[in-house]
């Protein structure tokens, strides 16, 4: 389809704030999305063809939702960090290796989904960002948890379908972690320390489809502590 027929989209777009042109084949952002850019809340641009961002991707600064999943993305510009006001990230489904410098100065950022893609390490440059609340990135080829997790402010991490086989000795002191999704990575039963179970705030870590049974963690020191966290979440659910 193309960029025919989406003068309608813009039109409409330049009186709700809202532009939805997924899946049009586009292989840039037109001009007509540029020209939006001083009422535009909420973009997406998912489903396309999309290579790379253009510089002045900072001229959006009322933009509070980006959805660029499905394209051919390589990398993000370091102006990404200048929109202050991006509540919502969905980078997922792209070839993306690494965040820019700049994402650190995402402060309002709550939703981070960066899930099939390219990293191999994961971004530190996420750390200190206290309003982060989920950060999605199954599907990747991380092979660490790195240290500095007390920075970590998410309620909940999804690294599953990773290549993950060291987890940082401080994860546990991740101050709003919740949900912990490790599921299909290549974590011995000994990477998961007592710490982890016994004094983190999670009540739920998945860990299917690593190289030991599930049953198995019930040998390990602090797992009860951990089940009674799960317990309590349950009763509270009910």
């Amino acid at each position: 389809m193309g960029n025919a027929g989406l003068k309608p989209h813009y039109e409409t777009a330049s009186k709700t704030g809202v532009l939805q042109v997924s899946d049009h084949k586009l292989k840039e952002i037109p001009p007509e999305v540029m020209n939006l850019c001083e009422v535009l809340r909420n973009l997406d641009i998912s489903k396309n063809k999309i290579a790379c961002l253009p510089d002045n991707m900072n001229k959006f600064k009322l933009l509070k939702q980006l959805n660029i999943q499905g394209n051919k993305l390589e990398s993000l510009p370091d102006c990404i960090g200048d929109l202050k006001k991006l509540d919502l990230l969905n980078a997922s489904n792209n070839q993306i290796k690494s965040l820019p410098p700049s994402t650190s100065n995402l402060t309002n950022l709550k939703k981070l989904y960066l899930n099939s893609n390219h990293f191999t390490t994961f971004p530190t440059q996420l750390l200190g960002l206290k309003n982060l609340e989920v950060l999605e990135m199954s599907n990747n080829k991380l092979v660490e948890i790195p240290s500095g997790m007390n920075e970590l402010y998410v309620a909940e991490l999804n690294l599953s379908q990773n290549e993950i086989s060291v987890i940082s000795d401080d994860l546990h002191n991740a101050p709003r972690l919740k949900i912990l999704k490790l599921d299909e990575n290549c974590l011995s039963l000994d990477a998961i320390s007592p710490s982890l179970l016994r004094d983190s705030k999670c009540h739920t870590i998945n860990l299917e489809g690593n190289l030991f049974e599930i049953k198995q963690l019930a040998l390990l020191e602090g797992y009860n502590e951990y089940t009674e966290r799960y317990t309590a979440m349950k009763k509270k659910m009910f």
